[in-house]
Protein backbone atom coordinates (compact mmCIF):
# COMPACT_ATOMS: atom_id res chain seq x y z
CA UNK A 1 0.00 0.00 0.00
CA UNK A 2 1.09 3.56 -0.76
CA UNK A 3 -0.01 6.46 1.42
CA UNK A 4 -0.62 9.92 -0.02
CA UNK A 5 -0.12 12.63 2.61
CA UNK A 6 -3.33 14.52 3.33
CA UNK A 7 -2.54 18.15 4.05
CA UNK A 8 -5.18 19.82 1.84
CA UNK A 9 -3.00 19.78 -1.28
CA UNK A 10 -4.80 20.31 -4.58
CA UNK A 11 -3.70 17.26 -6.60
CA UNK A 12 -4.28 14.48 -4.06
CA UNK A 13 -7.23 12.86 -5.84
CA UNK A 14 -5.55 12.83 -9.25
CA UNK A 15 -2.52 11.07 -7.74
CA UNK A 16 -4.81 8.54 -6.06
CA UNK A 17 -6.69 7.94 -9.31
CA UNK A 18 -3.47 7.35 -11.27
CA UNK A 19 -2.17 4.84 -8.70
CA UNK A 20 -5.52 3.04 -8.61
CA UNK A 21 -5.39 2.81 -12.41
CA UNK A 22 -2.06 1.01 -12.02
CA UNK A 23 -3.64 -1.45 -9.58
CA UNK A 24 -2.05 -0.02 -6.44
CA UNK A 25 -3.88 0.22 -3.12
CA UNK A 26 -3.81 3.83 -1.89
CA UNK A 27 -4.62 5.44 1.45
CA UNK A 28 -4.99 9.22 1.74
CA UNK A 29 -4.09 9.97 5.34
CA UNK A 30 -2.32 12.14 7.87
CA UNK A 31 -2.27 9.38 10.50
CA UNK A 32 1.28 8.67 11.66
CA UNK A 33 0.91 4.91 12.07
CA UNK A 34 -0.75 4.48 8.67
CA UNK A 35 1.99 6.52 7.02
CA UNK A 36 4.82 4.64 8.71
CA UNK A 37 3.32 1.23 7.90
CA UNK A 38 3.08 2.01 4.15
CA UNK A 39 5.33 0.55 1.47
CA UNK A 40 5.76 4.03 -0.01
CA UNK A 41 4.72 7.60 0.76
CA UNK A 42 3.85 10.41 -1.65
CA UNK A 43 3.90 14.13 -0.89
CA UNK A 44 1.80 15.83 -3.59
CA UNK A 45 1.32 19.56 -3.86
CA UNK A 46 -0.23 22.47 -5.69
CA UNK A 47 -0.10 25.98 -4.26
CA UNK A 48 2.25 28.20 -2.29
CA UNK A 49 5.38 27.02 -0.45
CA UNK A 50 4.68 28.93 2.78
CA UNK A 51 1.04 27.86 3.01
CA UNK A 52 1.99 24.23 2.42
CA UNK A 53 4.67 24.24 5.12
CA UNK A 54 2.18 25.81 7.52
CA UNK A 55 -0.27 22.97 6.81
CA UNK A 56 2.42 20.30 7.25
CA UNK A 57 3.28 21.77 10.64
CA UNK A 58 -0.41 22.16 11.56
CA UNK A 59 -1.10 18.49 10.89
CA UNK A 60 2.06 17.27 12.59
CA UNK A 61 3.47 15.85 9.36
CA UNK A 62 6.94 17.43 9.36
CA UNK A 63 8.36 15.04 11.97
CA UNK A 64 6.50 12.12 10.39
CA UNK A 65 8.07 12.85 7.00
CA UNK A 66 11.54 12.90 8.53
CA UNK A 67 10.75 9.59 10.23
CA UNK A 68 9.63 8.11 6.89
CA UNK A 69 12.96 9.09 5.36
CA UNK A 70 14.96 7.83 8.36
CA UNK A 71 13.18 4.48 8.19
CA UNK A 72 14.14 4.09 4.53
CA UNK A 73 10.54 4.06 3.29
CA UNK A 74 10.45 5.19 -0.37
CA UNK A 75 9.27 8.79 -0.43
CA UNK A 76 8.14 10.67 -3.56
CA UNK A 77 7.49 14.42 -3.81
CA UNK A 78 5.44 15.75 -6.74
CA UNK A 79 5.48 19.38 -8.00
CA UNK A 80 5.24 21.56 -4.87
CA UNK A 81 6.03 18.37 -2.98
CA UNK A 82 9.50 18.41 -4.58
CA UNK A 83 10.02 22.06 -3.60
CA UNK A 84 9.03 21.45 0.03
CA UNK A 85 11.76 18.81 0.33
CA UNK A 86 14.51 21.42 0.04
CA UNK A 87 15.83 24.24 2.21
CA UNK A 88 13.79 27.29 1.23
CA UNK A 89 11.93 29.03 -1.57
CA UNK A 90 12.06 32.52 -3.02
CA UNK A 91 8.27 32.31 -3.06
CA UNK A 92 8.12 32.65 0.73
CA UNK A 93 11.35 34.14 2.14
CA UNK A 94 12.08 33.21 5.73
CA UNK A 95 10.07 29.97 5.68
CA UNK A 96 12.17 26.84 6.17
CA UNK A 97 11.37 23.80 4.05
CA UNK A 98 11.67 20.17 5.08
CA UNK A 99 15.37 20.25 4.16
CA UNK A 100 15.54 16.56 3.31
CA UNK A 101 17.99 17.53 0.57
CA UNK A 102 20.23 20.55 0.00
CA UNK A 103 19.09 23.13 -2.53
CA UNK A 104 17.02 26.27 -3.05
CA UNK A 105 13.80 26.97 -4.91
CA UNK A 106 14.17 29.90 -7.32
CA UNK A 107 11.64 31.90 -9.33
CA UNK A 108 11.74 31.22 -13.06
CA UNK A 109 13.41 34.35 -14.51
CA UNK A 110 11.09 36.67 -16.39
CA UNK A 111 11.55 36.85 -20.16
CA UNK A 112 9.40 38.53 -22.78
CA UNK A 113 8.87 35.32 -24.74
CA UNK A 114 8.03 33.13 -21.70
CA UNK A 115 4.78 32.87 -19.82
CA UNK A 116 4.98 32.40 -16.07
CA UNK A 117 3.67 30.20 -14.57
CA UNK A 118 5.11 27.64 -16.91
CA UNK A 119 2.17 25.46 -17.92
CA UNK A 120 2.66 22.78 -20.52
CA UNK A 121 4.74 19.90 -21.87
CA UNK A 122 8.54 19.89 -21.82
CA UNK A 123 11.01 17.15 -22.66
CA UNK A 124 13.45 15.66 -20.18
CA UNK A 125 17.19 15.15 -20.37
CA UNK A 126 18.81 12.59 -18.06
CA UNK A 127 22.17 13.81 -16.65
CA UNK A 128 22.35 10.88 -14.21
CA UNK A 129 20.68 7.48 -14.12
CA UNK A 130 17.37 7.50 -12.28
CA UNK A 131 15.34 4.58 -11.02
CA UNK A 132 12.12 6.50 -11.68
CA UNK A 133 13.02 6.63 -15.38
CA UNK A 134 13.71 2.96 -16.04
CA UNK A 135 12.22 2.20 -19.44
CA UNK A 136 11.55 5.89 -20.18
CA UNK A 137 13.24 7.32 -23.25
CA UNK A 138 15.30 10.48 -22.91
CA UNK A 139 13.49 13.52 -24.37
CA UNK A 140 10.12 12.12 -23.39
CA UNK A 141 7.59 14.87 -22.65
CA UNK A 142 5.94 15.43 -19.28
CA UNK A 143 3.50 18.03 -17.95
CA UNK A 144 4.61 21.00 -15.83
CA UNK A 145 2.68 23.65 -13.88
CA UNK A 146 5.00 25.91 -11.87
CA UNK A 147 6.49 29.37 -11.38
CA UNK A 148 9.43 28.24 -9.24
CA UNK A 149 12.11 25.63 -9.88
CA UNK A 150 14.74 23.65 -8.05
CA UNK A 151 18.42 24.53 -7.99
CA UNK A 152 19.90 21.47 -6.25
CA UNK A 153 23.18 21.91 -4.39
CA UNK A 154 24.44 18.47 -5.42
CA UNK A 155 24.30 17.81 -9.19
CA UNK A 156 24.77 14.07 -8.63
CA UNK A 157 21.21 13.70 -7.28
CA UNK A 158 19.65 15.30 -10.38
CA UNK A 159 18.17 12.60 -12.62
CA UNK A 160 16.19 14.77 -15.05
CA UNK A 161 16.41 18.34 -16.30
CA UNK A 162 14.46 20.55 -18.67
CA UNK A 163 14.83 24.06 -20.06
CA UNK A 164 12.37 26.91 -19.56
CA UNK A 165 14.21 30.21 -19.49
CA UNK A 166 16.83 28.48 -17.35
CA UNK A 167 18.03 24.98 -16.52
CA UNK A 168 15.45 23.33 -14.30
CA UNK A 169 16.29 20.37 -12.09
CA UNK A 170 13.12 18.43 -12.89
CA UNK A 171 13.72 15.26 -10.87
CA UNK A 172 16.04 14.09 -8.11
CA UNK A 173 16.85 10.83 -6.34
CA UNK A 174 18.93 10.03 -3.28
CA UNK A 175 18.58 6.77 -1.39
CA UNK A 176 14.89 6.34 -0.64
CA UNK A 177 14.05 9.95 -1.63
CA UNK A 178 12.54 10.71 -5.04
CA UNK A 179 10.94 13.86 -6.44
CA UNK A 180 9.53 15.31 -9.67
CA UNK A 181 8.80 18.95 -10.45
CA UNK A 182 6.40 17.81 -13.17
CA UNK A 183 3.12 15.96 -12.66
CA UNK A 184 3.51 12.26 -13.56
CA UNK A 185 -0.19 11.73 -12.82
CA UNK A 186 -0.99 14.18 -15.64
CA UNK A 187 1.76 13.08 -18.04
CA UNK A 188 -0.08 10.37 -19.97
CA UNK A 189 1.76 7.13 -20.78
CA UNK A 190 5.19 8.43 -19.71
CA UNK A 191 3.84 9.57 -16.36
CA UNK A 192 2.14 6.24 -15.74
CA UNK A 193 5.45 4.49 -16.41
CA UNK A 194 7.19 6.73 -13.88
CA UNK A 195 4.55 6.00 -11.24
CA UNK A 196 4.75 2.29 -12.06
CA UNK A 197 8.50 2.48 -11.51
CA UNK A 198 7.90 4.05 -8.09
CA UNK A 199 5.49 1.24 -7.20
CA UNK A 200 8.15 -1.29 -8.22
CA UNK A 201 10.75 0.57 -6.17
CA UNK A 202 8.52 0.26 -3.09
CA UNK A 203 8.31 -3.47 -3.72
CA UNK A 204 12.10 -3.72 -4.01
CA UNK A 205 12.56 -1.84 -0.72
CA UNK A 206 9.98 -4.12 0.94
CA UNK A 207 11.87 -7.22 -0.18
CA UNK A 208 15.13 -5.74 1.15
CA UNK A 209 13.38 -5.03 4.44
CA UNK A 210 12.23 -8.65 4.71
CA UNK A 211 15.80 -9.78 4.12
CA UNK A 212 17.15 -7.33 6.71
CA UNK A 213 18.80 -5.15 4.08
CA UNK A 214 17.45 -1.80 5.16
Amino acid sequence: MITVLDYDAGNIKSVEKALNFLGEEVKITRDREEILSADGVILPGVGAFGDAMEKLHQYGLVDVIHEVVDRQIPFLGICLGLQLMFESSEETPGVEGLHLLDGKIRRIPAAEELKIPHIGWNDLTFPNEGRLFRGVEEHSYVYFVHSYYLEAADPSIVTATTEYGTLIHASVEKGNIFACQFHPEKSSRVGMKILQNFIEITQEFREKDKQGGR
